[in-house]
């Protein structure tokens, strides 16, 4: 079996737009792995792992938030939550149909490619969505 895919702009453009926002971030890969621990000696509430290494710090995420937005012509905002705690949360909206499995999957490939993030959290909001996941 053999699929085609027809490249439309706005899926590359909401790509483009996540991977602007870590401009800067160096190329060497993240290592993942949880801690060599018993389970069934620990409290099960929490596993150890390590995730993506991230070499830039907030200051250069919010420039890079703030050029993507202007270039999309959304207000913008400051990445810190009322107690001015940094708050990575960035979202790409698309409207049914439009293709945003395949968006996010090629996100993730290409962050992968050009930065080395290795661990992605995909949240979709119903059974029948994640079963066609």
């Amino acid at each position: 079996m053999k699929l085609k895919f027809k490249k439309q702009q706005f899926q590359t453009d909401a790509v483009n737009a996540v991977i602007d926002l870590f401009k800067g971030q160096t190329g060497a890969p993240s290592i993942f792995g949880i801690n060599a621990i018993d389970l069934t000696e620990c409290n099960k509430d929490y596993i150890y792992g390590y995730g993506n290494a991230l070499s830039i710090g907030r200051t250069q995420i919010q420039t890079n938030m703030n050029a993507v937005q202007e270039t999309n012509l959304l207000p913008l905002t400051e990445i810190v939550d009322e107690a001015g705690v940094p708050e990575y949360r960035f979202n790409i909206e698309m409207k049914t149909g439009t293709g945003k499995t395949f968006v996010y999957i090629k996100t993730i490939f290409e962050l992968n490619s050009k930065y080395g993030f290795n661990k992605f959290v995909i949240l979709v909001p119903s059974v029948a969505i994640r079963e066609g996941v």
